[in-house]
């Protein structure tokens, strides 16, 4: 595609990496050759990507359809391929408004975020908020987010394969508990996350190998297991069926061989905000 001002395209980016394994076009041979040869370390990488954009999809459909119509997804990357502005469209009912903000801090991922948004008409409720998650307060004020999000309102926050990227000198609990804190009663949390517990040994070098490569990307990662990452939720109520594999939250369809062996290398859940 053509590079939008001020995008790097010599070099890899985890955003369009990310479209890439999607089946994304907003992406370069850079991005393609270090998707390559992620998949030849680990061929379930592709699945992986797929898995996360399914649970994503889902829950913002559950959250709908509990009546919320606020979304913030953190850490969006390129907002395709079946993402959370498209599934609004597609469900809110007609007469009903929803928005959402996507928060990104790359240039790349916040130039083609503008560039869709435009495309698909829906600058007038769907924003893109060039900040870094590890600041939320500075995304709570964006002008996009204090037009888009009535935090006196439910709103549902989004974390969807973005957390393996903060690493534990960003303290990422304070961090999740920063959100927790600042939004109403009722509002929603849904995070995944990568992980190699309980993984096939067979598999785990690949992934180990793969994870050591994105060092040398702008976003490097972290694993972590399902005990290190389930207090992010703090005291919130567990929504069913509660921490799981990504392809048994909430499921719509029976996943493929691929997605069912490349489960076993993440977790998910989403909580709920009480009542006071």
């Amino acid at each position: 595609p053509t590079a939008p001002d001020g995008v790097d395209t010599d070099k890899p980016s985890a955003a369009r990496i990310y479209d890439w394994y999607l089946g994304g076009t907003h992406n370069w041979a850079v991005d393609r050759e270090f998707g390559k040869r992620a998949v030849q370390l680990w061929p379930g990488m592709p699945a992986m990507a797929r898995q996360n954009r399914a649970f994503m999809n889902r829950v913002v459909q559950a959250a709908l359809d509990a009546g919320i119509r606020q979304f913030i997804d953190l850490g969006s990357g390129v907002p395709t391929v079946g993402n959370v502005h498209e599934i609004i469209r597609r469900r809110v009912p007609e007469g009903e408004d929803a928005t959402v903000v996507y928060v990104d801090y790359e240039p790349v991922a916040a130039a083609h975020s503008t560039v869709i948004l435009e495309k698909d008409e829906a600058t007038d409720w769907a924003g893109l908020v060039q900040r870094d998650l590890r600041d939320p307060d500075a995304i709570f004020e964006d002008d996009t987010t204090r037009a888009l999000i009535d935090f006196a309102e439910p709103v549902c926050v989004m974390l969807i394969a973005v957390m393996h990227f903060i690493g534990p000198h960003d303290q990422p609990a304070q961090i999740v508990e920063r959100y927790r804190s600042h939004v109403a009663p009722g509002s929603w949390l849904a995070i995944s996350h990568a992980s190699i517990e309980n993984a096939p040994e067979d598999d785990t070098a690949g992934v180990r190998q793969m994870i050591a490569n994105y060092r040398n990307t702008s976003n490097p990662m972290w694993l972590r297991d399902r005990a290190e990452f389930a207090p992010w939720f703090g005291d919130w109520t567990m929504l069913d069926p509660g921490i799981t594999r990504l392809p048994d939250w909430r499921p719509d369809e029976e996943p493929d061989d691929d997605i069912r062996k490349a489960s076993v290398f993440g977790w998910g859940g989403v909580a709920e905000k009480p009542q006071p």
